[in-house]
C-alpha cells in the first residue's frame, strides 16, 4: 500500500503555519533573554478567559505579564499592541496574578519584549505605564 502525500498548504494556510513558527521562536528567543536578566520563566503561552499571555516571568517580587512581538523592524514592534490588547493583557495578568503563588506584595506589571531581525531584543518593563 502507497502512502499518500499530505494535501499542499494554501497560501493562507502557509502564512499562518509560518506565523505561529516565527512566533514560538520569538517567545522563546524572549525567555532566554530575560533568563540572561535574571527572570525566572513561569509560564509559557498561558491561556486565561481573557485571553492568552506569552510569557509569565518573575524577578523577586516583580511579576511581570509579558507580550512578545516580532516585526521587521522593532519600531514596529513596539507599536504592534493596540489598545484594546493591552486591555485584554492587562485582565488576562490580573487574572493570571490571582491564581498564582507569588511573593507577599509582588507588585504585577505588564512588560513588552520588541524583536526584530539583526537587532537585539528590546525589554520594555510596564510598557504601558500601568500595572495589572
Amino acid at each position: 500500500m502507497r502512502r499518500s502525500r499530505p494535501a499542499p498548504l494554501g497560501a493562507r494556510q502557509a502564512r499562518g503555519l509560518r506565523a505561529r513558527r516565527s512566533g514560538r521562536g520569538a517567545e522563546w528567543l524572549a525567555a532566554l533573554w530575560l533568563m540572561a536578566k535574571g527572570y525566572r520563566v513561569l509560564g509559557f503561552r498561558l491561556k486565561t478567559p481573557f485571553g492568552e499571555v506569552d510569557l509569565l516571568v518573575q524577578r523577586g517580587s516583580v511579576l511581570a505579564v509579558t507580550e512578545v512581538k516580532r516585526r521587521r523592524t522593532l519600531e514596529e514592534a513596539l507599536n504592534a499592541v493596540d489598545a484594546p490588547q493591552r486591555e485584554r493583557l492587562r485582565r488576562a495578568g490580573a487574572h493570571l496574578a490571582a491564581r498564582v503563588r507569588k511573593p507577599q506584595g509582588a507588585a504585577v506589571r505588564l512588560d513588552l519584549i520588541a524583536l526584530a531581525p539583526g537587532r537585539w531584543p528590546r525589554h520594555i518593563p510596564a510598557a504601558w505605564g500601568w500595572d495589572c
